[in-house]
């Protein structure tokens, strides 16, 4: 059973523990928020004059200002409801609306100013009209206690809206990630009852590297045992390997092996925009550990923040990382008393991490995981096919002979393609046609529906038969597996070949035969059909991949001689990493070698021409052509080569 990840306490946690003590809650309250209330005085002034603004832009008076004649000429006409005076400024309301001639649309309540000079028996004519002259304002304006109150409004829910969440990320139940002040790391919880930890009896095909590691599960467990003797663990142990060969996975069994509490986070899972926040998980995650040593810290894809640092000062997203290395560091280093706190880390980059961070003291010890060999496969395969129903004719060692190269997580992933098309085929069990097809849905593609015209099948058959009957006639050359026309993902037919025993060192024979095996699909529609297809793209890629190698890197050449004259990676800086006259040799060396394979792979299959026209009429017949089914009707015997 695979065991699950460890769980987290919240999301706002980088980490996540398995085997750790749970701690009581502390009660709430207790630290007084710090730092941030200047920032709080200056926002709620902001927001103050701001409402101010808007409110005196919104109590501006409404009513318009009308001359004092168009006033007079509405008491006249009795259309004066009521006035307020103050002064020589006048307020009133008319009974009906009018026209405003000063301005746009009609008007009802006013204002205007009676002239100092003027004497019309102005109180004798609203007497008469039964104008109300009244004691109140007929437009009333908020007061300035009101104006405050109703601009305080706002500030006064920030500061609420910030005292709720500043409490919550204290409490450790999630917040801005550090933006409004430091939260209390949520504590570490236990495992489900029932729930087994990960411990080597769930780690297969890696032995070599369980023995490296159970120097430190031996410490953990006997450390005055190391302590009596002088020596000290190593602060950190850097798992490096390619991705899927069970980094992880080894990390957690040894917290599980030694039965000390483990916190695992994802280098990623550090960094935020705003800098600092990453060191400061650091810190808390450390903290964290301290408190229940002897634990162990797995930081996953540790080269997200681990790599070289540059001469320049570093700005954004560069000054953040760099902060949080350089906490690691910190912390690594014992400036903060992390005795009994052991790091573990995994990468499949560790040529590019800072060496600050790979030298003793830090990571003393580099562990590399390499992809499983056949034993190893076989192993895991056992352990992921537990809990799956097998037929008695599964051969897993078989199975573990045809995928060389693949990792723990590939067969994993393997076994469970295997288990879903057992499902969806309504069978019991998984058989062997179940992980047969399983692999070449992993390795080539699933299959396509695709309608092809027949004369098409026909030069895929010839392309695909090509390619089988060379790797059969090469001496060395890897066993043909399987040989299928039908469509796989990005191709239109398929020639799987694996090698019987896993290999470590190539030599230039096998290296040759390769290429001419590439090239059989080219060869065979050349001798066949006088034409070339743009079919042979992927293994054009392939033999250019493998002539570079050979004449730049392995020194196969004469005229190279025994030199790299490029980079391991030939996509990157091609052509800048020798000089002009070693470029173009590497390219004239390239061409003959490949034009020799190309020739030899023509001459091979025009002298077995009788055997390429069998391979492909059964293709275009049967569509698909197991090992035993190709090599008897190719007419040539399959030799064994099995592993010492």
């Amino acid at each position: 059973m695979t065991n699950p990840a460890p769980p987290r306490k919240s999301p706002d946690q980088p980490w996540r523990t398995e085997g750790a003590p749970e701690e009581p809650p502390k009660p709430p309250g207790g630290r007084r928020l710090r730092g941030g209330w200047w920032r709080l005085a200056l926002t709620a002034l902001v927001v103050y004059l701001i409402a101010n603004l808007v409110l005196s832009y919104l109590d501006e008076e409404t009513e318009p200002t009308i001359s004092y004649t168009e006033f007079s000429k509405q008491v006249d006409t009795g259309n004066v409801k009521k006035i307020y005076a103050k002064g020589n400024a006048i307020q009133g309301q008319l009974k009906k609306a009018r026209d405003n001639p000063e301005g746009d649309g009609t008007y009802t309540k006013f204002k205007t100013e009676r002239p100092t000079f003027a004497d019309d028996g102005l109180w004798q004519d609203l007497t008469r009209h039964d104008v109300t002259v009244t004691a109140e304002p007929v437009v009333q304006h908020r007061s300035f206690l009101a104006n405050l109150l109703i601009s305080l409004a706002p500030m006064l829910l920030l500061v609420a809206v910030w005292i709720f969440i500043a409490r919550r990320m204290r409490a450790g139940l999630g917040g801005a990630g550090g933006m409004l002040g430091r939260k209390a790391p949520p504590k570490p919880v236990e495992l489900e009852p029932g729930e087994q930890r990960t411990t080597f009896a769930d780690v297969a095909g890696i032995d070599e590297v369980e023995g490296e590691l159970n120097d430190v599960v031996d410490f953990l467990k006997n450390p005055d045992a190391y302590r009596r003797m002088g020596a000290k663990m190593p602060r950190g142990v850097l798992l490096a390997g390619p991705p899927g060969t069970g980094k992880t996975l080894l990390a957690r069994a040894v917290a599980g092996e030694a039965g000390v509490p483990f916190f695992s986070a994802s280098a990623s899972e550090f960094i935020e925009m705003i800098v600092g926040v990453g060191a400061s998980r650091v810190r808390e995650l450390f903290a964290e550990a301290r408190k229940v040593a002897p634990s162990i810290i797995f930081i996953d894809e540790i080269d997200t923040i681990g790599r070289a640092r540059g001469g320049g000062a570093g700005v954004g997203g560069h000054d953040e990382r760099e902060q949080t290395l350089n906490q690691i560091l910190t912390e690594m280093d014992g400036f903060s008393g992390s005795e009994g706190v052991i790091v573990i880390a995994a990468t499949n980059r560790a040529d590019v991490l800072d060496p600050a961070l790979t030298r003793p003291g830090r990571f003393d010890r580099v562990v590399q995981v390499s992809p499983p060999d056949r034993g190893g496969r076989e192993a895991i395969l056992r352990i992921h096919t537990r809990g799956i129903p097998l037929a008695d004719d599964v051969d897993l060692a078989q199975v573990a002979r045809t995928t060389p190269g693949m990792t723990g997580a590939e067969l994993a992933n393997l076994a469970n393609e295997a288990a879903l098309l057992a499902v969806k085929r309504d069978q019991r069990q998984v058989t062997p046609a179940d992980l047969s097809d399983a692999l070449e849905k992993v390795q080539l593609g699933a299959e396509r529906a695709l309608v092809m015209p027949y004369e098409e099948r026909r030069r895929t058959a010839y392309h695909e038969s090509g390619h089988a009957l060379l790797g059969m006639l090469q001496p060395g050359a890897d066993p043909v597996r399987k040989i299928t026309i039908v469509p796989r993902g990005r191709a239109l037919g398929v020639t799987l070949s694996t090698p019987d025993a896993d290999k470590y060192a190539y030599t230039e024979e096998y290296l040759r035969g390769r290429i001419i095996g590439a090239l059989g699909g080219m060869a065979a529609e050349q001798v066949v059909y006088g034409v070339i297809t743009t079919g042979s793209e992927n293994d054009l890629e392939q033999v250019t991949r493998i002539a570079r190698g050979m004449v730049s890197r392995w020194g196969m050449s004469e005229r190279v001689g025994r030199l790299s004259a490029l980079p391991g990676d030939a996509q990157q800086a091609y052509g800048l990493a020798a000089a002009p006259q070693t470029l173009d040799a590497i390219d004239e060396e390239m061409r003959r070698v490949v034009d020799e394979c190309y020739e030899e792979a023509r001459r091979a299959l025009r002298d077995h021409r009788g055997r390429l026209d069998a391979l492909a009429e059964a293709l275009l017949e049967r569509e698909t052509l197991e090992e035993a089914d190709a090599y008897r009707i190719a007419g040539i015997v399959r030799t064994t080569k099995d592993e010492p």
